[in-house]
């Protein structure tokens, strides 16, 4: 027994489906996402032409990967409710278009609180910087007053012991 195992489709793999009567009338061309359904009326008996291609021009994507193709023709007149058809289809590419966003939305909201995060560590380093740079200064000044008054202390003593003053 041959076991077929299927992955998921991969991102943006979708089939390309057109639809011609015997009369080489287009009667559908819609290209479909990874899972979707079609369905056509037609009213000329004959042989139609279904084409049911991948939208992938890379054949490197299908590599050892196997892709799984459901067909299921129904012939005869059943009642189809269209408007319900693509409401659904509308739906689920609403639906995807959303989570789409939703990734992003988190992507988003994930890179600012790096940012924030980033920018926090900056400002306390830039505060520690700022400090230790008045601390310096105040230092210098500290030392530069003492070997002044020193100096000025000597010259002083200086005078006086030459008897200058």
């Amino acid at each position: 027994m041959h076991k077929h195992d299927f992955l998921p489709s991969a991102p943006g793999l979708g089939m390309y489906v057109n639809v011609k009567a015997p009369n080489d009338e287009t009667l559908l061309s819609k290209l479909y996402g990874p899972d979707g359904k079609f369905m056509f009326t037609s009213h000329s008996p004959g042989e139609h032409t279904i084409c049911i291609q991948s939208n992938s021009t890379n054949l490197i994507s299908f590599g050892s990967n196997k892709l799984r193709v459901h067909f299921d023709i129904q012939v005869g007149e059943h009642p189809v409710d269209y408007a319900t058809i693509d409401t659904k289809d509308k739906v689920k590419q609403v639906t995807n278009g959303l989570e789409h966003l939703m990734g992003e939305v988190n992507h988003i909201i994930k890179e600012q609180e790096y940012q924030r995060l980033r920018e926090e560590h900056y400002r306390q380093k830039s505060e520690d910087t700022n400090s230790n740079v008045l601390w310096w200064a105040i230092a210098q000044t500290v030392i530069l007053t003492s070997v002044g008054i020193w100096q000025i202390k000597r010259f002083k003593d200086f005078l006086i012991a030459k008897k200058v003053v």
